[in-house]
């Protein structure tokens, strides 16, 4: 990925456990306890400040995009691998090697609706993004910046 050019992603998280409404009210968070590899890659080597997200709510009556936030800070140590209290506590992981990293994301907007998942599946422009491929259930991922333009023209 460039540099230079701004990047696009998308980011799921479970309306019961952090939801768009939730980054409205605090204006930016931390996005902890990713613990997977490929999304931890995507956030340490992918993102940077500027970059736009689609916030997409998951695990939910209606899963779909419910918003549009933007990267906030380049990626540094999740801190909730430390902490041995944490449900993400990572024995494995240490200060001077830390395995899990985060960016904080930024409010940008609530979509004027929900673009339902069911919805983007009924767009054969679409059926080549990661979030539409069988089986990912990955929680960051790459989004085109023409998929991002399409989706966008959809609200």
């Amino acid at each position: 990925m460039s540099s230079d050019a701004m990047n696009y992603w998308l980011m799921k998280s479970e309306p019961e456990a952090f939801s768009i409404d939730d980054l409205k009210r605090k204006r930016s968070e931390a996005w902890d306890g990713v613990r997977n590899y490929q999304a931890r890659n995507f956030m340490r080597d992918g993102m940077r400040p500027g970059d736009r997200i689609f916030f997409y709510h998951s695990n939910c009556p209606t899963p779909g995009i419910v918003g549009i936030a933007e990267v906030a800070t380049d990626a540094y140590p999740d801190p909730t691998q430390f902490d041995p209290g944490s449900h993400y506590f990572d024995p494995g992981s240490s200060r001077d090697n830390p395995r899990w990293m985060l960016v904080d994301v930024k409010f940008v907007r609530k979509l004027k609706r929900t673009i339902s998942l069911d919805e983007l599946k009924g767009h054969d422009a679409l059926l080549a993004m990661p979030l539409l491929r069988k089986g990912n259930r990955l929680s960051v991922m790459p989004v085109g910046a023409a998929d991002w333009q399409y989706i966008l023209a959809l609200e």
